[in-house]
């Protein structure tokens, strides 16, 4: 076993595949640490130039759409391209590149044309205002033909950014800013450090993890919201609250069954996230068990998100708009309450 922070465990994941086959290679604005470069913007990707060289560690110009349009159509002619985000913001740029060619290339072509790519995206709030602090993951659950997945930790990290980099439909990887770990220290940081076996493994997409088992009320929650859930379920015991917090890991394919399962048991569900509250991935999964679960529920199901508002510059608005530990706490004992 190793001890690896989340920048260090994608960084394994994206070597060891490189390694494994030679049709992977990277591209994306400052990932190549040649000529004093970052080797990314959260330096994911630093020292992976001097290994493989620049053939297969593109720095391209500061232009989201031809990163897009370069790994796509490299995909569709058999490379395995992973393209790298400064922020996950930024992809709107590439938005019917990504919808309307990648998603749906394979269905159109019969199955002829595959699109074996992986897009990287930072995500969530660091203090940087409205344009760099989304959580966007809602946009593309809704998108037939592309999956989505949410590493939240580095054993996470290395074993679904393999499977996804061997997938052969498109993959978008949402990851937390404040979970990197790097030399790169984002404000509220929480830089996991866990353990990442040594021999190979990948981890099947659609495939939940309970991460604290309970019997009260199920939490469902990814990212940086589920170690906030985490801290909150801890909390909680103490007054005799047991909750059951699940990460979903993956949200499209998304784990329904583990999810109603636990609500079965526990009879109450909240799901918390760092996206809007409006059209979030987590009203998706509201409507779901609401239709497959609902005579298991003793009261209604609550969301905690981000409010409904660009996210501000202030750190002490942002604090306020993104979900705390303090918000879930509270929320739980009005649940529990209802």
């Amino acid at each position: 076993m190793a001890q690896l922070t989340m920048v260090q465990a994608l960084n394994k994941a994206i070597a060891d595949e490189m390694e494994r086959d030679s049709s992977v290679f990277c591209l994306g604005e400052d990932i190549s640490d040649k000529d004093g470069g970052f080797g990314g913007a959260f330096a994911v990707t630093r020292g992976l130039y001097e290994k493989f060289g620049e053939e297969r560690v593109l720095n391209t110009p500061i232009s989201e759409i031809l990163i897009s349009g370069a790994a796509i159509g490299a995909a569709m002619v058999g490379s395995r391209p992973i393209a790298d985000l400064q922020y996950g913001d930024f992809i709107f740029c590439m938005m019917d590149q990504l919808c309307n060619q990648a998603a749906k290339m394979c269905y159109m072509s019969g199955g002829q044309v595959k699109v074996p790519m992986v897009l990287r995206a930072p995500v969530g709030a660091t203090q940087r205002g409205a344009q760099h602090a989304q959580s966007l993951e809602g946009f593309f659950t809704r998108v037939p033909g592309l999956k989505v997945i949410c590493p939240a930790t580095p054993y996470d990290a290395v074993g679904l950014l393999k499977t996804a980099i061997r997938d052969d439909n498109p993959v978008i990887v949402f990851e937390h800013k404040k979970l990197y770990g790097g030399k790169r220290v984002e404000a509220g940081a929480i830089a996991p450090v866990g353990e990442v076996p040594d021999k190979e493994y990948t981890i099947d997409f659609g495939k939940a993890e309970i991460k604290r088992e309970g019997t009260d009320i199920t939490i469902v929650a990814n990212l940086l919201m589920m170690y906030r859930a985490m801290e909150a379920a801890s909390h909680l015991e103490k007054e005799g609250i047991s909750c059951e917090v699940i990460d979903p890991r993956t949200l499209v394919p998304f784990d329904f069954d583990t999810v109603i399962k636990s609500v079965k048991k526990t009879g109450r569900l909240m799901i918390v996230h760092e996206d809007t509250y409006s059209n979030g991935w987590g009203a998706e999964i509201s409507a779901y068990v609401a239709e497959h679960a609902i005579y298991y529920l003793d009261a209604p199901i609550v969301r905690v998100t981000t409010y409904d508002t660009p996210i501000p510059f202030s750190p002490v608005l942002e604090d306020y708009v993104i979900p705390s530990t303090e918000r879930i706490i509270e929320s739980v004992r009005q649940l529990m309450d209802s």
